[in-house]
C-alpha cells in the first residue's frame, strides 16, 4: 500500500515504520503524505487503541527534510512546503490515541520536532537528537517552538542558534527521552509502553490529549504563521538554497572518493 513508510497492526497497536533508510529515513512530499494518510487510518480505526512509529535501519529515526526536495524550493513552493507541515503536525497533535516514538537513531531537524511532538519518547545511547537547520542555511521557527514548550527559552536558544546534536544521555536527563534502553531492547520497550497505554479509559486518554492540544493551540498556530512569513524572506535571499546545493555536491564527491 505505501512505498515510503512501512505500516502494520500488533493487535490494537499500530506501527508506522519510515522507510528511507538509504537518506536515513530524511522527509519528502511522498513520505508526508503517506504519514499523514496512515495516521488518519489508524485514528479512524475503532481496534487500534495506541500507536508506534518508528524508523527503518539502525541509523537514523528521521535526519529530517530531504535536502534534494528542499534545494529546489522558489517562495510559493517554501510557502506550501510549511503548510504540509502545519497540516501533518496538526494531525499528530489532534490524535485521540496516544503516540509512542521509538528512537532508532538520529532525530534532527523536522524529524526532532515530529518526536517531540508524540506522547511518549524511547530511545537508546546510540540516538542523537536536534535542530541543526542553521547549519545548513534553514532558519527554525516550528522546532523553537515545540522545544521552548518543553525545554523553556534559555536551552531553546542555545540549540537553536548552534545548531549541535544532543546524545541519548543528555536528551534523557533533560526529559526529551523518557525511557532509555539497549538497542535491542527499544521496540519491545515501545510494544509494552504502547499496551499499556492503550489499556487506559478511551474517553478520558481522548480528552486529556485535547486539553494539552488545546492549551498551546493559540501559540501552535502563530508559529507556523510565522514560519510562512519568514520562510519567504530566507528563499527569497537564496542562501538556503545555496548551502543546500554545496552540501550535496560536497557529499556527492565523498561518495564518489569511496
Amino acid at each position: 500500500m505505501y512505498e515510503f513508510i512501512n505500516s502494520k497492526e500488533e493487535k490494537n497497536i499500530g506501527i508506522i515504520t519510515l522507510n528511507r533508510p538509504e537518506v536515513l529515513n530524511a522527509w519528502h512530499k511522498s513520505m508526508r503524505d503517506e504519514m499523514v494518510n496512515a495516521l488518519k487510518n489508524y485514528e479512524s480505526n475503532q481496534s487500534i487503541r495506541a500507536i508506534i512509529l518508528t524508523g527503518k535501519g539502525n541509523r537514523a529515526f528521521c535526519a529530517g527534510q530531504d535536502f534534494k526536495e528542499a534545494k529546489t524550493f522558489n517562495l510559493e513552493q517554501a510557502e506550501l512546503w510549511i503548510e504540509e507541515w502545519r497540516s501533518l503536525y496538526d494531525l499528530i497533535r489532534s490524535l485521540s490515541k496516544p503516540l509512542i516514538v521509538a528512537l532508532n537513531g538520529v532525530a534532527a531537524g523536522s524529524g526532532f520536532q515530529v518526536a517531540l511532538l508524540a506522547d511518549i519518547r524511547i530511545g537508546h545511547p546510540g540516538v542523537t537528537m536536534g535542530q541543526p537547520e542553521i547549519n545548513s542555511g534553514i532558519l527554525s521557527i516550528t522546532g523553537p517552538w515545540i522545544m521552548k514548550e518543553m525545554l523553556g527559552l534559555s536551552r531553546t536558544i542555545e540549540l537553536t542558534l548552534t545548531g549541535r546534536m544532543m546524545d541519548a544521555e543528555e536528551c534523557h536527563h533533560i526529559g526529551l527521552i523518557h525511557k532509555l534502553v539497549s538497542q535491542e531492547e527499544l521496540m519491545n520497550e515501545a510494544l509494552t509502553t504502547a499496551k499499556l497505554l492503550a489499556s487506559k479509559p478511551p474517553v478520558a486518554m481522548r480528552l486529556d490529549k485535547k486539553r494539552f492540544r488545546e492549551v498551546t493551540e493559540e501559540s501552535f498556530q502563530e508559529a507556523l504563521d510565522a514560519a510562512v512569513r519568514y520562510h519567504r524572506e530566507s528563499y527569497a535571499s537564496g542562501e538556503p538554497q545555496a548551502i543546500m546545493e554545496n552540501f550535496l555536491k560536497e557529499r556527492a564527491a565523498r561518495a564518489a572518493k569511496g
